[in-house]
């Protein structure tokens, strides 16, 4: 578990510099974001969401119990970074 990728290992590494940073492998389920600037990570890059408005009124966005995203993920969310996989102390992003 120690080798687990998190949303703020992440934000830290790429310096996106979100208030709170969630992280899903697909980029597709995601809990809900609290604080903005927000960003979505996935694997490959991220989607950062400037203001609570922005955010839950993104056309991408199914909001429910949780966040999901269909098709494929957050990278076909316009604005997604891509980013080079973070390969940093035993942490692999693939």
């Amino acid at each position: 578990m120690g080798n687990q990728i998190t949303g703020e290992q992440l934000n830290k590494e790429w310096e996106v510099n979100a208030a709170h940073a969630l992280y899903n492998h697909e980029g597709k389920w995601y809990h809900y974001l609290e604080r903005f600037p927000g960003a979505l990570f996935d694997s490959n890059g991220y989607i950062l969401f400037q203001s609570k408005e922005n955010y839950e009124n993104n056309p991408w966005l199914r909001f429910g119990e949780d966040v999901h995203i269909e098709g494929d993920g957050i990278s076909a969310i316009p604005g997604y970074v891509r980013m080079k996989p973070v390969v940093r102390l035993g942490i692999k992003t693939e």
